[in-house]
């Protein structure tokens, strides 16, 4: 019964964190006595989610043997394929400024630029390569911290600052969330092995547990961009539909490539699980604030396919040992 129950919630700990998250958010919105908890609940957020990325990082990164860590072609590849994708939006962007689907193409392309986030944390429990994958993580973030200076102007004249400063600025935000929690990892397996031993075996599957219940907040915070925007609800339509579409092909050319260069999970994920916390930050301090719809619907589609991933993998080990 307890492996039962295990194993339930292995499979199953997405699509529940993704439920609690409306049912949540839809409690806090129509149930009026508990709006003086919002303020609370918004500051809450605020901390946590940040707080809740890192040690998710750091347990995950603690897994990873640095020296082991190299540049793999397939990472190339991703990154120049981004880099074109990227290019085959903005381009026709800039040139055509008064497209009535403008706003929807800046959705896409904010979600094609944005950066790998913690897709090691899932590709570890689908049996990915976390070494490769989190190398990719870091090169993709300061790839990211250069591109999106250097083509975000092409779609938004008005983008303020030098190409060094808005680089900077993006670094300040990818640092502490992503490479930080790798140099503690880094720092307390080479200082401290048994406390990194310890770590280990004590803390192994803690960052996929905390993934799901960062992700009821990530719902809540998607739901209210949605509905608190006031603009049209076909154009918001679009940009949610925008950020479905740009998630199938990433994951897919993903897999397409990761199983040529024989690390299919690790290149899907890196590829199609996106720091949508990043994305969203891009929308507002570069474009417009309705622009966040893409990147935060974003969050639900590329969980779907995460639980998808993962029930597919629970219901293969499931038949491997009945059949065993």
């Amino acid at each position: 019964m307890r492996e039962k129950i295990i194993r339930f919630f292995k499979m199953w700990t997405l699509p529940l964190g993704m439920c609690a998250g409306f049912v949540i958010y839809f409690m806090f919105h129509y149930i009026p006595w508990l709006d003086p908890l919002k303020a609370v609940v918004d500051g809450v957020s605020d901390y946590i989610m940040p707080f809740f990325i890192f040690v998710m990082l750091f347990t995950t990164f603690c897994k990873v043997n640095p020296r082991e860590m190299r540049i793999k072609r397939w990472h190339v590849v991703m990154i120049l394929f981004q880099l074109i994708c990227c290019l085959a939006v903005a381009v026709p962007t800039h040139y055509f400024p008064d497209s009535p689907y403008r706003v929807v193409a800046q959705g896409a392309l904010v979600c094609l630029i944005a950066p790998t986030g913690t897709a090691a944390v899932i590709a570890g429990r689908l049996g990915g390569n976390e070494t490769t994958l989190t190398t990719y993580t870091i090169v993709s973030n300061l790839v990211a911290a250069v591109m999106i200076p250097a083509v975000f102007p092409l779609v938004e004249m008005h983008s303020a600052g030098s190409f060094l400063e808005q680089f900077l600025l993006i670094l300040r935000h990818v640092f502490p969330l992503l490479i930080c929690p790798f140099l503690a990892a880094w720092a307390l397996r080479e200082f401290f092995p048994k406390a990194h031993a310890w770590t280990v075996r004590l803390f192994g599957n803690l960052a996929f547990y905390l993934w799901g219940i960062s992700l009821i907040i990530a719902i809540g915070l998607t739901l209210r961009s949605v509905v608190n925007s006031h603009f049209d609800p076909h154009v918001l339509l679009l940009l949610a539909l925008s950020g479905l579409i740009v998630c199938a092909w990433q994951f897919g050319t993903g897999k397409l490539v990761g199983k040529h260069y024989h690390d299919y999970i690790s290149c899907g994920q890196g590829n199609g699980q996106k720091n949508t916390l990043l994305a969203i930050w891009v929308s507002y301090t570069y474009l417009t604030p309705v622009i966040s719809v893409a990147p935060s619907c974003y969050i639900i589609w590329q969980n779907i396919v995460n639980s998808w991933q993962l029930w597919v993998k629970g219901k293969r080990e499931v038949t491997l040992k009945n059949n065993n």
